[in-house]
């Protein structure tokens, strides 16, 4: 009978983990290109499949929709799993983290994902609400300073392990992760810093620019 229960649970635990993974895969930026203007936005502006490109290339609400969407493609996957296994914290660990992998390597698109950013901030939204809210506020405040959403996306990468360490009693295994998912997010932004470096890194309103100086002609 102990087998039996056991053998559920696992059975549980590892569809729950394949549906964190196929769920964050779901490519949203892609999708929604496609169907707004039946465009492969992996071959424009910066060919990243994420909320910032699709917001430069196809307009401001399938960019906020991506965020949206690609957000709760984390917060789902990890509000189950505290659901099914509240006793089990390092299982919504596992498909937070298998969620965010998805997004950034996508089995719908060869493998080739976004950065991670809207999806990780959907995870620690359900696991570190406070350090998430006030990581969010230095994202904000850096895209309003220097205009570019790759550098708040950094800054948030930095603010939420330290928030996370410091502000609540987080579990050890969930500011590890924090820390080791921030450092890939930002490993994943090693072109826009390169980018940054040569100043030739986008603005937030760029994309507004050019789509109105394309509608004008």
């Amino acid at each position: 009978m102990k087998y039996n229960i056991m053998e559920y649970m696992i059975t549980k635990m590892l569809l729950l983990v394949v549906f964190s993974y196929l769920l964050g895969s779901v490519p949203t930026g892609y999708l929604i290109s496609k169907h707004v203007m039946g465009i492969d936005i992996r071959q424009h502006g910066s060919g990243n499949p994420g909320a910032a490109n699709v917001y430069r290339i196809v307009g401001k609400w399938a960019g906020i929709s991506t965020f949206l969407i690609d957000a709760l493609k984390g917060f789902i996957p990890v509000c189950l799993a505290r659901y099914f296994f509240p006793q089990d914290y390092w299982v919504a660990i596992v498909c937070g983290v298998i969620a965010i992998l998805g997004h950034m390597w996508t089995i719908y698109l060869k493998f080739r994902g976004g950065k991670g950013v809207a999806t990780s901030a959907g995870v620690f939204a359900a696991l570190l609400p406070i350090p998430t809210a006030l990581a969010f506020v230095s994202f904000v405040i850096c895209v309003a300073l220097w205009g570019r959403i790759s550098i708040g996306s950094i800054c948030a990468c930095i603010v939420l392990p330290i928030c996370s360490y410091f502000i609540g009693n987080h579990p050890l295994s969930v500011n590890l992760m924090v820390t080791a998912i921030g450092a890939l997010v930002i490993y994943k932004h090693v072109p826009n810093i390169k980018r940054l470096l040569q100043q030739k890194e986008l603005k937030f309103e760029d994309g507004a620019k050019k789509r109105k100086e394309n509608a004008n002609q």
